[in-house]
């Protein structure tokens, strides 16, 4: 064993020799085929191990000569697994790690990654490593990259946006044009497998936007599922970036153990501090990374102009402040930082505005998939009517609810786990007129809700979708949800809002 741990610890380089090993891969989507096929042309033997694949995958895996075993209970996994006795095992997000299979390999002393640190080990496949940003959070973590990249683009810089925003980080380390800089995207499934060691993320710049409860029922706990955000700002070689508004964050970096020499930048609404981010009458300011921090700020944009943008949400500002301190910190200069945020555009399903009639804003937010992602959404409007639930995750949103009560005109409940989100708002906010919308057929569901709505809403009111919950139980994705909202509002209102009312379905 302890010869099979030294090949591994010097497995850091593409050109390595990775000849022979024996490495078995968890899962077959979008991240489990990249490992595989990135293990096959190292000239790793490998195995994959799935509950599911898409025909597709299965014939590109035999095409690049892996093995496959297709075991949705488990049981054929570990025989194969056992069998086929791994000296690794790279495990795809999202595998739990009381995962019969992730068990086994711990019982034999197999050691453990997830695809980012595959990687980080491999980056060297075209040259020069690329720089790696990292970033993570609750909430706004897509946006913040977003942001970051095309800060870093509009400077001429090589950037790519990877990792849990969809586009593996292994397939981007392979690109033979290489890039100068990677904006990495880290879910806390993928951070809780990134251990310490030599193949460890160094990343030049990093950042835990917010904390909230989420995944708790993966992780186990909201301290594991803090544990696993910290993470992101180990080994930070230039800059940790962390919200001024949430504590916890800054006991991240506080905690962290980063190269000698790493600043810790914090980044917020009110005025900032030396080595801070923040803003000053209206004026979005850097005074982190210039000389005369204690006397002087960078001006970076304006509200005004973020308003022009579509930017000026208070959480998307916070995203921008954060997207900011990212590029800044490797030299990003502040006009070309102005030009990038005149051009961005949010994703869509993020505060994105479907229409407009009658004095009433209809808002689609499904990305908002947790409770914070959501009441941030809330505090950006002065008076809504709330379509919320589905999938909890495991949280209760008795948090928001009380919080942002004073919002409300009315909530429209959807989703699988109703329940839970009524008794929710019995408890913070009796005075809140709460509709539910039990409709079975996934068809009808937006229909339903966006009459509801129309019935409810006044001139003045915004019309938000921002669910605090995963979409699965009614819909294949946020994406999914949010268009079927959007399909609706505009049918519906083709026809005249001011003529439909509430059906007697909610």
């Amino acid at each position: 064993m302890a010869a099979e741990t030294d090949r591994l610890d010097g497995l850091t380089s593409w050109h390595a020799d990775w000849s022979g090993l024996r490495v078995a891969v968890l899962g077959l989507g979008v991240t489990g085929f990249s490992v595989a096929d990135t293990l096959v042309e190292l000239g790793c033997e490998v195995l994959v191990v799935a509950d599911r694949a898409t025909p597709e995958r299965i014939r590109l895996l035999d095409v690049i000569g892996a093995m496959l075993v297709l075991d949705a209970g488990g049981g054929a996994g570990v025989a194969a697994l056992d069998d086929f006795g791994p000296d690794l095992v790279v495990v795809s997000p999202g595998y739990h790690p009381d995962h019969p299979l992730l068990r086994l390999a711990s019982d034999r002393g197999v050691q453990i990654w997830g695809d980012i640190e595959l990687a980080w080990r491999v980056r060297d496949k075209s040259g020069t490593p690329a720089e790696w940003l990292c970033g993570t959070g609750t909430n706004g973590k897509t946006t913040t990259v977003g942001l970051t990249v095309a800060m870093l683009r509009a400077d001429g810089r090589r950037a790519a946006a990877c990792g849990n925003i969809g586009i593996p980080v292994l397939d981007v380390v392979r690109d033979p044009s290489g890039f100068d800089v990677l904006v990495v995207e880290l879910s806390s499934y993928q951070l809780h497998w990134m251990t310490p060691g030599p193949g460890r993320v160094a990343p030049w710049a990093s950042v835990c936007l917010n904390l909230a409860d989420d995944h708790l029922d993966w992780h186990g706990s909201a301290a594991e599922y803090a544990a696993a955000k910290a993470l992101v700002y180990t080994d930070t070689k230039v800059a940790c970036v962390y919200n001024l508004a949430d504590p916890a964050t800054r006991t991240m970096v506080e905690e962290a153990d980063v190269v000698d020499g790493a600043r810790a930048v914090g980044f917020g609404l009110g005025i900032p501090g030396p080595s801070d981010f923040g803003i000053v009458d209206g004026i979005l300011c850097d005074r982190a990374f210039l000389d005369d921090r204690r006397n002087t700020a960078l001006e970076l944009t304006t509200i005004a102009e973020l308003t022009e943008a579509g930017l000026a949400a208070p959480h998307v500002v916070a995203n921008v402040l954060a997207a900011s301190a990212l590029a800044r910190s490797i030299g990003v200069p502040p006009l070309v930082i102005r030009d990038a945020l005149t051009a961005f555009s949010l994703d869509p399903h993020r505060i994105e505005l479907v229409a407009e009639q009658d004095g009433v804003r209809w808002i689609d937010d499904s990305k908002a998939t947790n409770p914070h992602a959501a009441s941030a959404s809330l505090g950006a409007f002065d008076s809504v009517v709330w379509i919320v639930g589905g999938l909890l995750k495991g949280v209760d949103l008795g948090g928001i609810i009380g919080d942002r009560k004073a919002r409300l005109r009315a909530a429209i409940v959807i989703g699988a786990e109703r329940a839970p989100v009524l008794e929710a708002f019995a408890r913070h906010a009796p005075e809140v007129q709460v509709l539910e919308v039990d409709a079975g057929d996934t068809e009808a569901i937006m229909p339903t809700v966006t009459r509801v709505a129309a019935g409810v809403a006044r001139t003045g009111d915004v019309v938000l979708l921002a669910p605090a919950a995963a979409s699965m139980d009614q819909f294949s994705d946020y994406g999914d949800r949010g268009t079927r909202f959007a399909v609706a509002v505009r049918e519906m209102l083709g026809g005249g809002a001011d003529d439909t009312h509430p059906s007697g379905a909610a």
